[in-house]
């Protein structure tokens, strides 16, 4: 009996240490799938992409859930509302220009950018962008936790008319 009560003290020993150090790395350490973390924002990219300088270098962050309109692929033609959405971005980005990046399941995508909701001054950045016209939306499993209010917002704007859903003809969404 003795030796039962000796295993379980150090199994509950270890859980404890365990548990401690899970609960530093996320406090302390570098970001992971589900967590957020504060950025300052390096440039805009284009309507749904920016540069950010995360753990000490500017990296890609890509918008998770929309999709713009082309502006600045090489070589690729500007897309209808390509311009109008990079400026909107960068409109909403200059007033908070140290923004949260809110991870879902994955951080990164095969290209290596970080994948995440953007918050600059508590808006998220892909409901105002969808909101106004500028953005379709793009569900890319395992991101999707918000799959279903984006896709609310893209159908108001379309119905109202709003941005590329009247400025571009044939536009049929994301």
């Amino acid at each position: 009996m003795r030796r039962y009560v000796i295993w379980l003290v150090i199994l509950l020993g270890l859980a404890a240490a365990a548990w401690i150090s899970q609960r530093d790395d996320s406090e302390k350490g570098p970001a992971k799938a589900g967590s957020s973390v504060s950025v300052r924002v390096d440039r805009v990219v284009d309507g749904d992409t920016a540069k950010v300088f995360y753990e000490g270098q500017s990296e890609f962050v890509r918008y998770i859930g929309i999709d713009t309109p082309e502006s600045v692929r090489p070589d690729f033609r500007v897309e209808c509302y390509g311009e109008q959405a990079g400026r909107r971005n960068a409109e909403l980005l200059d007033r908070h220009p140290d923004v949260k990046l809110v991870f879902d399941k994955e951080m990164r995508d095969s290209y290596g950018r970080l994948l995440a909701y953007v918050y600059s001054g508590g808006v998220l950045l892909q409901a105002e962008l969808l909101r106004g016209g500028y953005a379709t939306t793009l569900e890319i499993p395992p991101n999707t936790s918000r799959a279903a209010e984006f896709s609310r917002l893209e159908n108001q704007a379309r119905d109202a008319g709003r941005g590329l859903w009247s400025a571009c003809p044939g536009q049929s969404g994301g």
